[in-house]
């Protein structure tokens, strides 16, 4: 019996243990971002709790810009698998990957990676904004590896498991 392809993109390339902690605390946020009002909540309360009001608000703008761009100016919807998955999907990979390079200060290798995820036109912009949240993740303090809990949710049609 053929089963069916996963959706491009959701297609398992890892998991979530083999990440270091940003590239980690990138996947989880993008995933609680995209499950529902509730979680975006959890999202502003981390950041505002390890970075305070003002430095909090300023890592949620950037995180809350670079999603819509994504949305609004994706080559295709970025997938996802559900937020206490431990399997890691390939766009999952490279957005991790994108926030940790944006991070690091790597401003070309992000704007290439970043062409991998919205129009070329856009890249800039989505760049500039992974590396200030990607900063914000660093004061965070999350370490070389990192052990991730979400709560469970019902998943959405870019979610895999």
């Amino acid at each position: 019996m053929n089963q069916p392809l996963p959706m491009r993109g959701a297609k398992a390339v890892g998991v979530m243990d083999e990440l270091t902690g940003i590239e980690a605390a990138s996947v989880i946020y993008l995933r609680l971002w995209f499950s529902g009002s509730r979680e975006q909540a959890r999202v502003r309360s981390d950041l505002f709790m390890a970075l305070g009001r003002e430095q909090g608000d300023r890592a949620l703008r950037s995180f809350e810009n670079l999603c819509e761009l994504c949305v609004r100016h994706g080559r295709r919807p970025i997938m996802r698998h559900s937020v206490e998955c431990r399997c890691l999907g390939s766009d999952e990979s490279c957005f991790a990957n994108f926030i940790a390079t944006a991070a690091d200060g790597q401003r070309e290798d992000a704007l290439l990676i970043a062409t991998l995820l919205v129009r070329p036109d856009v890249a800039p912009l989505v760049a500039s904004l992974a590396a200030e949240f990607g900063l914000a993740l660093k004061r965070m303090r999350f370490g070389e590896k990192t052990t991730v809990s979400a709560p469970s949710h019902r998943p959405n049609n870019n979610t895999l498991h």
